[in-house]
């Protein structure tokens, strides 16, 4: 008897081992049923990040001379853009790099700061957050998430692919020599008060990013990565002089450049950083003019995942799909690649959303 009720209780604990392990798949793989992307799109939001000449000492506080020089981002808007509500705190972010890595800095107004969270690489977004999504070579393939909570707590993760074309999270991935710093312009946990904001400081070094792109690192002058940035905020109420998350109600997502729909591993629907070594504020941003190529890709891309969900197969032309642009495709073993030609590249989108492109011969 002893024994069969201490193996009831194993199955319950490797359950919930597994439950727990498998939380942020599952939650991720909820919101991939969405809409698919319908020709041109609105341009990426881009940043100019400018580089510096001395080290930034890492505390949270954003109040290097550095720092001070750099101009702030556009203030980060709901995930799906203009069509829900502004969100009802400012957040904003700053980038800079030099010889060694590169630097991201963030303030998050918030009234009341809490976080529970202190084992590194737990799902930090059951907490309010703020996370980095960064694709250096913009092939959708092979890029890198950060989140990190009030309490410094983090959980860096890499992405071979995305969760929507089969993508697993490799949670035991680690950033080399990443540094994070938080400052707390409040206090912690505590009801009784009313914040200000938290704000976060990163050191991304270069050393930690090889591994995602055969671009040149560290990056020239002009260079431009796809990144974006994520907030999750959670309804709280006050119950036994603590923060709870409101039951039922669902989290936030605020960002820096709106994805359109509410999934961050949509990495087409990422900013632009661009690289510069000029003095800060002087540069501007240069639109990507592969921009509607990528845009016609995706297109063609969407509509073949759903005309395979209806009939089983993919299908062999644009006019199949009733598309307009001259997308052309080629069956492979795993599915399509669905190309455009340009005077200069021939560009292309694999069944698993990989872009590449390649010179014309």
């Amino acid at each position: 008897m002893i024994s069969f009720i201490y193996l009831i209780l194993v199955v319950v604990v490797l359950m919930r081992a597994f439950f727990i392990a498998f939380t942020p798949l599952v939650f991720l793989a909820v919101q991939a049923a969405e809409p698919e992307a319908k020709g041109l799109q609105p341009h990426p939001r881009g940043y100019v990040g400018y580089r510096v000449e001395k080290p930034i000492q890492l505390d949270g506080k954003l109040d290097d001379a550095a720092w001070q020089a750099a101009p702030w981002s556009d203030d980060f808007v709901d995930i799906e853009g203009d069509k829900k509500p502004k969100p009802r705190h400012r957040t904003r972010m700053k980038m800079l790099w030099d010889d060694k890595g590169l630097y991201i800095g963030a303030e998050l107004e918030e009234p009341h700061i809490w976080a529970t969270l202190t084992e590194h690489d737990a799902v930090i977004f059951q907490d309010n957050d703020f996370e980095v999504f960064l694709d250096p070579d913009g092939d959708n393939h092979l890029y890198a998430e950060l989140e990190l909570n009030a309490k410094n707590t983090t959980w860096d993760l890499l992405l071979p692919k995305p969760y929507k074309d089969g993508g697993r999270a490799i949670n035991g991935w680690e950033i080399i020599g990443l540094k994070s710093a938080v400052h707390i312009n409040g206090t912690m946990n505590n009801p009784k008060d009313t914040d200000t904001s938290w704000s976060v400081e990163l050191f991304w070094p270069w050393d930690g990013l090889k591994e995602l792109t055969g671009a040149a690192i560290p990056p020239k002058d002009g260079d431009q990565w796809r990144i974006n940035f994520s907030r999750v905020e959670w309804d709280t109420e006050i119950v036994d002089g603590k923060y709870v998350k409101v039951k039922g109600k669902p989290e936030y997502n605020w960002v820096w450049s709106p994805q359109g729909v509410i999934n961050m591993h949509r990495p087409e629907r990422w900013g632009y950083l661009q690289f510069s070594s000029a003095k800060p504020g002087t540069a501007k941003f240069t639109p990507d003019d592969s921009a509607a190529v990528r845009d016609l890709l995706h297109e063609a891309y969407y509509a073949q995942k759903t005309f395979h969900e209806k009939n089983k197969r993919f299908a062999k032309d644009a006019e199949e799909l009733k598309l307009k642009s001259d997308v052309k495709f080629e069956m492979t073993r795993n599915g399509f690649e669905a190309f455009l030609n340009t005077k200069a590249k021939r560009w292309a989108i694999t069944n698993d959303a990989r872009v590449f492109s390649e010179e014309m011969k």
